[in-house]
């Protein structure tokens, strides 16, 4: 789509309007995720909840700019760079895909009148899917851990890699004693939720920690994004999971830190530091919080 600034302008907001009421978010099937990697870029849907399609704040064209001279240029040298930053999406009813990231991208690709541009399906976690989560708990009582900094580790310590052909669709790796304690914070009625600032699909992390023989509860993918985007109704859900929760235990590599509810007090139980010992330690400070707790939950 060549043309001005403010004919793509008036092309988003229709696009943004004709999607209000009509378009939702629908989950993707493994085999679809791994086959489809491109899109019609007609066939994509800007995220009205995304400050790219808000008009107060809307797209960056210097950005679009410098995206759609990159692009240019790597038609003319069949440099296809862009096939390894594809634009991540949600697969939409009642037809297309709705853009999570990459909106100056795909821009960029209309305005030159680019056919197709590569993409990455992905299922995030939805309110009513945390919804689902809490409604379904018997628990009162939460682990939470950081995924990108503290579960997934690309050297110390670690888990053996899956054997294949698992390595190649699951190529991460692990913190050593991490299925350990999953299986331990189980054991001991805790419902476990990962948390990460990535693009994972939710359904990638279930099964991936399954191949490990541990169950996750929640699932909390492309957090930063997606609270800055979501505003009150973020805060509203995450108030949501804490007040369903007795308490909290945030773990991370140098500490677990026990919150009650959704109030200010806490409880700090310092790790040494030791990677080899994390594990350990981790399930020795739960213990002693399940020790002092006159509540504690059997399973």
């Amino acid at each position: 789509m060549a043309g001005s600034k403010s004919l793509f302008d008036e092309y988003l907001a229709q696009e943004v309007e004709s999607s209000r009421g009509v378009y939702f978010p629908v989950k993707t099937g493994i085999l679809r995720r791994l086959l489809t990697r491109q899109a019609r870029c007609d066939n994509l849907h800007p995220n009205p909840e995304d400050e790219f399609c808000m008009p107060k704040i809307g797209p960056n064209y210097k950005i679009i700019s410098e995206y759609q001279q990159m692009f240019v240029n790597a038609l003319k040298t069949s440099d296809h760079y862009y096939d390894d930053e594809p634009i991540i999406v949600e697969r939409t009813h009642p037809d297309g895909y709705r853009i999570i990231n990459g909106h100056h991208r795909w821009a960029a690709a209309l305005r030159i009148g680019q056919p197709k541009i590569p993409i990455r399906i992905v299922n995030l976690t939805h309110e009513e899917d945390v919804r689902k989560i809490l409604e379904n708990s018997r628990h009162t009582k939460r682990a939470a851990l950081d995924l990108d900094e503290v579960i997934f580790r690309e050297e110390g310590p670690l888990e053996s890699a899956m054997t294949f052909p698992w390595s190649r669709f699951y190529p991460e790796r692990i913190r050593l004693g991490v299925p350990a304690l999953f299986h331990f914070l189980a054991k001991n009625g805790y419902d476990i939720w990962l948390y990460s600032a990535k693009y994972y699909s939710t359904d990638y992390i279930r099964n991936y920690f399954r191949k490990y023989h541990v169950g996750i509860d929640g699932v909390m993918t492309a957090i930063g994004k997606r609270a800055k985007a979501a505003g009150d109704a973020g805060k509203k859900l995450e108030k949501l999971i804490t007040d369903k929760y007795r308490y909290t235990v945030h773990i991370d590599s140098g500490m677990v830190l026990q919150i009650f509810g959704g109030s200010k007090d806490f409880r700090e139980f310092e790790l040494s530091g030791e990677a080899a010992d994390w594990s350990k330690e981790v399930m020795a400070a739960i213990e002693e919080i399940e020790n002092s707790s006159p509540e504690s939950e059997t399973p």
